[in-house]
């Protein structure tokens, strides 16, 4: 057999790709995502587990876990399951909430994060100011007024209505189901609202939510599923 690499023309040939296929075996890319809360992020995210690791397990595998911590704790809870993780998680992402906590814990996960991801590893600090409730509005309207986090129900309870889905409730099943259709509309908002508040510490960043890049990442697979 000769030991001269492929002609280009050759590359895509059925018995070429036959014989790449079986001598090389591609690993899927683990993702752990960890959330603040223990209904409403891990039911939605879970949803997307739920996809994803049904259709597309040679390539990509997502866990999600909902550990009712908040900031500095979460993080290191999210570490302490990243590094014990036999996998080995190339994406570790963390969930959480503005709420009623110090701005100095808010903002240090970023940091955190930051400090600890390599070359092997990413940690990503996915936080919303105020809630993640206002990651599900922005799927319907772009919105700028910092408002309090209990308004946020009202509002998307409004929003739901308007497209016969009912109330909104934090421990609601199919949120997911529900906002799909309108998932590109709202990371362009969230896009939209980073801009605004550019330069900011994630505490003084209110409205603004970085679900966004986590979305953005598993886009591809998401839409696959639906089209």
């Amino acid at each position: 057999m000769s030991l001269h690499p492929l002609k280009k023309s050759d590359q895509d040939k059925r018995w070429v790709k036959g014989r790449i296929d079986r001598s090389i075996r591609i690993h899927p890319e683990y993702h752990l995502i960890v959330t603040e809360g223990t209904k409403t992020e891990p039911e939605y995210f879970g949803a997307i587990k739920t996809i994803i690791n049904n259709r597309y397990r040679e390539r990509i595998h997502l866990e999600v876990f909902g550990e009712g911590t908040n900031t500095i704790g979460l993080f290191e809870r999210a570490r302490d399951y990243a590094e014990n993780d036999p996998n080995g998680c190339r994406h570790v992402w963390v969930v959480y909430d503005k709420d009623d906590f110090p701005e100095e814990n808010f903002d240090s996960v970023v940091e955190l994060c930051k400090q600890h991801s390599s070359s092997d590893r990413t940690y990503h600090a996915i936080w919303s100011n105020q809630c993640i409730e206002l990651w599900f509005l922005l799927h319907f309207d772009y919105m700028q007024s910092d408002i309090c986090r209990s308004e946020y129900f009202p509002k998307l309870s409004a929003r739901l209505h308007h497209i016969s889905a009912g109330d909104y409730k934090k421990n609601r099943t199919d949120m997911f189901e529900i906002l799909l259709p309108y998932i590109e509309n709202a990371v362009r908002n969230a896009k939209a609202l980073e801009i605004i508040h550019a330069g900011k510490r994630p505490s003084a960043s209110s409205p603004c939510t970085k679900v966004y890049e986590l979305i953005e990442k598993l886009l591809p697979y998401i839409k696959e599923s639906v089209d």
